[in-house]
Parts: structure tokens; C-alpha cells; sequence
């Protein structure tokens, strides 16, 4: 059942690429897309179903509605061009982490931290705080958030602790 949900944010996230960015269908399926994600890991745990497949495959899902919403989000919001580097810099952080993993443990090692999921949260919140919190402030937060959080997946993944 977990992994259906899971299947359901990528099918969601697909369709987020046929509405308009920040329009009202767009807040409706990234709402139930984002709660997907939060029901999922829940549900596998409440059934006795959590696996690595199902793991990875939410790995997956979050990295499709991520790209979907960037695809979607960028080009209609001012990002400062610090911004942009500052997103860049935690994507190689992030893709180090890939490297690394896959070469110490011989596969693509998922951290599921606390830190991330705050991350997680606060990417989620994001798009819906456009309207009355500036961009600039969100975004810096989200980034220390984020920076902090690529670190520390680093540092588990290099110490063998990625569960």
C-alpha cells in the first residue's frame, strides 16, 4: 500500500507539469503530492511493510516532485542570482554524498535523517509562503536548513549509519 502512495506523488508530480505554476489546480495536486509524501513512510512503518525497495522508490518519487516543482517554480519567481549558486552548491554536496555512498556500499544510499525531513518540510511550506513571506528570507533559511542537512548526510553516510 506504501508503494502505491508512493507511485501516486510521481503520477502527481507528472501532472503539476501540465498546470500553471501557482495556480489554484497546481496548489491542489502539490498539496496531495507533498501529503503523499508524509502518509507513505507512515503507512509502510503501521503495516510492517518498510523495505529498501520501497525506500528507494521514495528517494525517487521526492526527487521527480522536486525537479517537477523547480521545472514549474523557477522560471516564474525572482530568484537572486546568489540563490542560484547557493542551490548549486548544495546539489554537489548532495551529489558527492551519491558518489560516495555508491562507492563505499556498492549502492544508491537514501539518508532518511531527521534534518532531512526538516528540509523536506521546509521546501514543502515554501511555494505556499510565496505570497506573504520574501523570497529572499525563505529561501536563505531553507539553504542554511538544506546546507546543514548535506553535511550531515555526508558525515553518515562516510560513518556507515544510513537508515
Amino acid at each position: 500500500m506504501a508503494n502505491i502512495i508512493t507511485c501516486i506523488r510521481i503520477v502527481l508530480s507528472i501532472a503539476l507539469l501540465f498546470c500553471p505554476a501557482l495556480s489554484p489546480v497546481f496548489y491542489a495536486l502539490y498539496m496531495a503530492a507533498g501529503s503523499s509524501d508524509m502518509i507513505d513512510g507512515a503507512v509502510a512503518r503501521k503495516t510492517g511493510t518498510v523495505s529498501e525497495p520501497g525506500s528507494r522508490l521514495d528517494t525517487i518519487a521526492d526527487i521527480v516532485f522536486t525537479a517537477v516543482c523547480l521545472i514549474k517554480l523557477l522560471p516564474v519567481l525572482d530568484v537572486p542570482v546568489w540563490l542560484y549558486i547557493w542551490i548549486s552548491v548544495i546539489a554537489i554536496i548532495k551529489l558527492v554524498n551519491i558518489a560516495i555512498g555508491y562507492i563505499r556500499h556498492k549502492e544508491l544510499v537514501a539518508v532518511h535523517s531527521v534534518i532531512n525531513k526538516i528540509t523536506g518540510g521546509l521546501l514543502f511550506i515554501f511555494p505556499l509562503t510565496l505570497t506573504f513571506v520574501d523570497l529572499r528570507y525563505s529561501a536563505a533559511i531553507i539553504c542554511v536548513v538544506a546546507t546543514i542537512a548535506a553535511v550531515c548526510e555526508g558525515y553518515l553516510i562516510q560513518a556507515g549509519r544510513t537508515a
